[in-house]
């Protein structure tokens, strides 16, 4: 299981620019600060790094333009679809 990461852990990770999660937050800003939920979330978005990074590499590797999988990957993400919309 990941550790919960903070702002001084030395520990890159792939696929983010600062080589960390992000400090993950609710819709009004506010930091979220359960210890569980920051763990699967952290968790979550390591596997997606991940998968998205053999992604690229598997494309590239067949032969694939970077620019198209970075934008297969990019619609991928922009066309999920948040079920707990209030109102639905």
């Amino acid at each position: 299981m990941m550790a919960v990461t903070s702002a001084t852990d030395p520990r890159p990770e792939r696929g983010h620019p600062s080589g960390r999660p992000p400090l993950w937050r609710r819709d009004d800003g506010s930091p979220i600060a359960c210890v569980e939920k920051i763990k699967v979330l952290n968790e979550n978005y390591a596997e997606l790094c991940q998968m998205a990074q053999d992604a690229i590499e598997d494309g590239l590797l067949m032969g694939c333009s970077e620019a198209q999988m970075r934008e297969a990957l990019h619609a991928l993400i922009d066309g999920l679809v948040n079920p707990y919309v209030a109102g639905k």
